[in-house]
């Protein structure tokens, strides 16, 4: 088959038909305001998503900042028996950035005994968090939010086309339904 004639047998909707109906026309008008709203709505979204991701990993690596602690208990081998975690809790006293001295319980290398100096990381108001994402990492994580938002937006966007899809064929049905009633009777007065 051509590519031409692939091309004419797409698009027939769009051409003058008699035997094109109006829902004809509606679908592949649903289909096309889809397509547009999966490609620009999904471009937008992802872009929009990916910066709002960026800046929030950017503003954690302005805000969190590494620090020196010290271990006040020892920190156990594994976090559970049979683990093999490398990482346990233990309690901890560090400096905050106003100057006054915090202890709390977080997560350290295990097996650590008192007194071993940590690096700990805390953010501007001097409380314990997690390491920020990296310059890399931040922006791989950041392209995967916005993947995974526009991949929703388009999953809705489908959904909400075969919706409107499902209902034009019921109602395509129906019409039959209310043809064939029409004419059915008719049908068996034919000669045979």
């Amino acid at each position: 088959m051509s590519g031409k004639r692939k091309t004419k047998q797409r698009l027939w909707r769009w051409r003058r038909n008699p035997l094109r109906r109006h829902d004809d026309i509606v679908e592949a008008w649903i289909v096309l305001v889809m397509w547009a709203m999966v490609l620009v709505g999904g471009a937008i979204i992802w872009t929009v998503t990916a910066r709002a991701a960026d800046q929030e990993f950017a503003w954690e690596r302005a805000d969190r900042h590494a620090t020196s602690a010290v271990l006040l208990t020892d920190a156990p081998q594994s976090a559970s028996p049979g683990s093999d975690s490398h990482r346990s809790l233990a309690e901890v006293r560090w400096t905050a950035p106003d100057g006054t001295t915090r202890t709390a319980r977080t997560l350290v290398p295990a097996g650590l005994p008192t007194g071993t100096t940590v690096t700990v990381w805390q953010d501007g108001r001097g409380v314990l968090t997690t390491e920020p994402t990296g310059p890399v990492e931040g922006r791989a994580e950041a392209v995967l939010f916005g993947g995974a938002a526009a991949m929703a937006f388009s999953g809705l966007a489908y959904g909400m086309a075969a919706l409107a899809r499902w209902r034009l064929d019921k109602h395509r049905y129906d019409q039959w339904g209310a043809e064939w009633d029409a004419i059915g009777s008719r049908w068996d007065r034919w000669p045979a």
